[in-house]
């Protein structure tokens, strides 16, 4: 059994893997952006609102995809994933080969249809993204979760270097190849995630012998104990779990005695059945003893906690797609820095190049950590929500070194620190929303909690290409004068900043204000784990020794 067990779960993670891998196209959307504005002459706020489609479609989904996995299972998102990004790619490409209509810019209803097949891919990436990561984190146990999870989504970030990459071998400058290699490429391997797809239940559980009973040997790292209680309490799920490792499902009670390491030895599951209807507070006092509350609905919205996430993720993520969105707009306003003239085929390589590092480190992110938070918890009892520290300053980091580049050389700097920051913010945050809140809802909580970079993106996108519209209305003026003072013939007008980092530096100004105010959100969210964690071992509860079992009032 438990090696049949073990084979499902490799091919649920696998399928996943490679789900997510199909998904996480949205963050290639710098690769073919300038390309796409330059053929339909649109404007760099116009190409941002398309961006942002996308991304809308990946997080206002959020919620909604969320309730449907947790109740219906991961298909019905896989199949929608499946035509959704077919759908939306073709739709991208079928307007880049029709070419600008007209000599005037892009009309608003040929706007707001990029707009909508934009929206589609980013509404099937969730689709596929929300089904993998739920099978993940429900097949595996706490102990190896932040890892499972990691890897999957690692997957997810490392979408945007798979296609870009594979594209420029295979189709080199051809923008209408790379949309039809995306549509399908996206959409085909969905269908293999359609059959692999699943949650794989943890261990059958053997029925209750007299009393309501179950004993069940196992291996542990610590003497078995149990938690006196001063009533009887009836399990969330009928039953009440001692694990392997007492401090993996209840980390915040085990006092710094009981965490030292012991010889392995037998422990006990145990499960008590109810006779009677469970009393509404008993779950209550389950999540009170044990520290895994089950939080959704109303009482997830108003409590604190919720919002500190949130509003952590708003500022750290917007300014990552901010950077993700632009990347290849300012890759070109470097290259093309006082040089009208410039190599477009060179400018197209250095955009497809951040466009790749990008990518590479959200990936390694995301695997690093996930193994690093699983590891700090288990071995040194450090809270996971410390490494949003960590996270918050390689953010502040990258909007500092994007802001002093002049040379395109030095660019890769921000992007790898931009991409470790980004890969690790959302390589952390679904495992502390199932640590803060439970995993029974834990799809539908991390599509709320999903919601916040349409905040920050929104914010950051909008200021980013409204800058650098700015400055390119500024030299298309002083163009404009030079030519008329010449009278030589008027050029072919081309959107291009020419003034390098000019270009954007004052929205990377706020984008660094916002990040600091993360890293201080980030010192609270590890204050409250910490005082959590000291108030719970304060806590004075009775150890028993590891014989001791639980029996029915009626056998006493």
């Amino acid at each position: 059994m438990a090696d049949t067990l073990a084979r499902a779960r490799t091919v649920t993670l696998l399928g996943s893997v490679l789900t997510a891998l199909s998904s996480g196209t949205n963050y290639v959307y710098s690769a073919y952006a300038p390309q796409l504005g330059s053929r339909l002459r649109i404007t760099y706020t116009q190409l941002n609102i398309i961006g942002l489609s996308g991304n809308m479609g990946v997080y206002t989904t959020g919620p909604i995809l969320g309730r449907i996995v947790d109740k219906r299972g991961p298909r019905p998102l896989l199949l929608s994933s499946f035509f959704l990004l077919l759908i939306g790619y073709t739709g991208l490409r079928s307007y880049f080969d029709a070419g600008p209509i007209g000599d005037d810019k892009l009309p608003t209803a040929s706007l707001i249809a990029l707009s909508l097949f934009s929206y589609m891919t980013g509404v099937g990436g969730n689709c596929g993204l929300s089904a993998a990561v739920n099978s993940t984190a429900k097949s595996f146990p706490d102990r190896l979760r932040a890892s499972t999870v990691g890897f999957v989504l690692s997957g997810f970030g490392l979408s945007a270097f798979f296609f870009s990459t594979l594209s420029h071998l295979i189709f080199p400058g051809n923008t209408s190849s790379f949309l039809l290699f995306l549509a399908l490429g996206t959409s085909l391997p969905i269908i293999v995630g359609f059959f692999t797809v699943r949650p794989v239940p943890h261990a059958e559980r053997p029925d209750p012998g007299p009393g309501g009973l179950v004993w069940q040997p196992e291996s542990v790292d610590s003497s078995s104990r149990l938690l006196a209680h001063e009533e009887p309490v009836a399990a969330v799920s009928s039953e009440i779990e001692v694990h392997s490792s007492v401090g993996e499902l209840y980390p915040e009670v085990v006092t710094p005695i009981e965490r030292s390491r012991s010889r392995s030895r037998p422990s006990f599951e145990l499960s008590r059945q109810s006779d009677s209807a469970r009393r509404p507070g008993d779950s209550r006092n389950i999540a009170r003893v044990s520290g895994h509350s089950d939080i959704f609905g109303k009482a997830l919205l108003t409590g604190w906690e919720f919002w500190l996430i949130f509003i952590l993720l708003s500022l750290l993520s917007g300014t990552g797609l901010m950077y993700i969105n632009n990347v290849g707009s300012i890759a070109q306003a470097l290259f093309a820095k006082g040089n009208p003239d410039y190599d477009k085929v060179e400018a197209g390589k250095l955009q497809s190049a951040q466009v790749s590092l990008v990518s590479l480190a959200n990936c390694g992110a995301r695997i690093g950590v996930g193994l690093s938070a699983d590891f700090l918890k288990h071995h040194f009892s450090a809270h996971r929500s410390y490494l949003l520290i960590v996270v918050s300053l390689l953010f502040i980091a990258s909007q500092l070194v994007t802001s002093r580049i002049d040379d395109t050389t030095e660019l890769w700097k921000a992007s790898l620190l931009l991409g470790l920051g980004y890969g690790g913010i959302f390589g952390i945050l679904p495992t502390i929303t199932i640590e803060w809140f439970g995993l029974s809802h834990f799809s539908e909580n991390w599509g709320f909690v999903s919601l916040a970079p349409l905040i920050g993106g929104n914010i950051f996108s909008i200021l980013f290409g409204k800058n650098l519209d700015r400055h390119v209305i500024d030299k298309t003026a002083e163009q404009l004068g030079s030519i008329l003072m010449a009278r030589a013939p008027v050029p072919d007008p081309e959107h291009v900043c020419l003034k390098g980092r000019v270009c954007y530096t004052d929205t990377v100004a706020i984008t660094t204000l916002a990040c600091t105010v993360a890293l201080i959100l980030s010192f609270v969210a590890g204050w409250r784990d910490w005082r959590r964690a000291r108030l719970l071992q304060d806590s004075k509860y009775e150890e028993i020794p590891s014989a001791v079992l639980w029996e029915n009032e009626d056998d006493e």
